[in-house]
């Protein structure tokens, strides 16, 4: 229970609330073949983001896409996602691994440590095409879309077989998240 004083001129303000302490291997955790996805921080007890652990197995293609108004910070800790974080000058809608900036820029092969900052609008996407399962912090800003749109797309990925891609496309522009190229998962 958060107790209220009156500062000075007289308007009442919260005293400082708890903090929130997810220790390692807790959280909510969502699994299918696809990913597996653990909530760290919910919308519950953050107004600035939803933050998540997510495992993401060999095969596993996110797809291009952007969001008009998320804004979302990727930090892998374990094995290697292959990553996009720019504007091509050519939006081919089958791979984004060849895409190029006008600047140059190329997709990165990102291993632990690598920050990947995403604003509003721009594309993006992530991959492990390694043999190994890879793990990430991932951040979205404002909360709880993310968190809605994870269980929602670990269902539809649940249900087994090759993704519904109609049911993703819905989803997703639902959720603010312009497709670009196809999600995959190469089981």
């Amino acid at each position: 229970m958060t107790a209220h004083v009156k500062n000075p001129a007289g308007a009442a303000f919260a005293e400082s609330p708890d903090g929130l302490l997810v220790p390692t291997g807790h959280g909510r955790t969502l699994r299918t073949a696809a990913q597996e996805v653990t909530f760290k921080v919910t919308g519950e007890h953050s107004r600035v983001a939803s933050s998540f652990e997510v495992v993401v197995p060999p095969g596993f293609d996110v797809g291009a896409h952007l969001h008009t108004r998320s804004e979302e910070l990727f930090y892998v800790l374990e094995g290697e996602l292959d990553v996009l974080a720019f504007e091509p000058r050519v939006r081919t809608r089958d791979d984004w691994r060849h895409w190029e900036s006008p600047g140059g820029k190329r997709t990165v092969r990102a291993g632990p440590g690598t920050v990947i900052v995403v604003p509003p609008g721009c594309p993006h996407a992530f991959a492990n095409r390694s043999g190994e399962p890879a793990k990430m912090f991932f951040q979205a800003s404002p909360p709880p879309d993310h968190e809605r749109y994870f269980e929602e797309l670990l269902e539809i990925l649940d249900a087994g077989g090759p993704p519904d891609h109609a049911a993703i496309a819905q989803l997703r522009a639902r959720y603010d998240i312009e497709q670009l190229t196809p999600l995959r998962h190469d089981a």
